[in-house]
């Protein structure tokens, strides 16, 4: 298989609820879009240094991540991203990868949007067994 890529939009939480409270504008909330790697390999997101500037997201902790090449380093976890693809959205955090390395979408946000990757398309799409709208099992 191929590696998969998808068009992606991120926003800024808080500033969404700062907009709620009428404390900015619509237009004031920061949004980025633009081609993620998706790798159901990979459980958390990514974002680059570029992205979380441009989204204005606050300073988080440093957490320890293994990386594709096996190299074990202290990146940074940011909260407060909406996440959208399509008309699905879930709300999570990302690592903040350095300069402007390609941002990735793993297993926490593509089940939050019961998305799929469908290998023999390299194409990610909403999960077929629910296509008018994300399913989740509170079992």
């Amino acid at each position: 298989m191929g590696l998969t890529y998808a068009t992606i939009e991120l926003t800024n939480q808080y500033d969404e609820y700062k907009c709620e409270e009428g404390l900015i504008k619509p237009d004031e909330i920061r949004r980025w879009s633009g081609e993620f790697m998706i790798d159901t390999g990979a459980i958390r997101m990514a974002i680059n240094e570029e992205i979380k500037e441009k989204l204005g997201l606050k300073k988080g902790s440093l957490m320890n991540v293994a990386l594709a090449d096996g190299a074990i380093r202290a990146v940074e976890l940011v909260s407060g991203l909406k996440v959208r693809f399509g008309d699905r959205t879930c709300y999570t955090d990302a690592f903040v990868l350095p300069g402007n390395t390609e941002p990735l979408l793993g297993a926490i946000p593509l089940e939050g949007m019961d998305l799929v990757v469908i290998p023999s398309e390299n194409t990610l799409e909403y999960n077929p067994k629910h296509p008018d709208g994300a399913l989740f099992s509170l079992k």
